[in-house]
This record gives C-alpha cells, structure tokens and sequence, in this order.
C-alpha cells in the first residue's frame, strides 16, 4: 500500500530568484505543484544528487553567498 501523500509541515523559506524560477520549471515539468516538488527533491535526495558535484557546488554557493547578499 503506497504512502499517504500529506502536507503536514509549512516553513517560511527565503529563495533567490534563480533557484525559485528552477523549482517552478521542475515542479512543472513533472507535473506537480512547488510543495509537492520540494517534498519529492527532500524526501528523494541521496538518489537525485551527485555526491561530489554536491559538495563542488555547495563549496561554491558559500564562497558567493557573501557578495549575493550586497
């Protein structure tokens, strides 16, 4: 029997642009609403990630996040 499917956390969450307008295109492309995205990226993420490419982009998300803010 397949899981329920229920929303049962809401959480304010800041995006910047870019990475609201890549959730919308995904969510779309898949043919679900953004919640529903986010859930399946989180509850799904050691499968839809690559390891190294993860921590290469994390280490240079941070080292920009500084000058994003300005």
């Amino acid at each position: 029997m397949p899981k329920r499917f229920r929303l049962t956390r809401r959480f304010p969450c800041a995006m910047t642009e870019d990475g609201y307008r890549r959730l919308k295109r995904f969510a779309t492309e898949a043919g679900l609403d953004e919640g529903e995205a986010l859930s399946f990226l989180f509850e799904n993420f050691e499968s839809v990630t690559n390891q190294e490419n993860l921590t290469a982009r994390l280490r240079l998300f941070n080292s920009e996040l500084d000058a994003r803010k300005r």
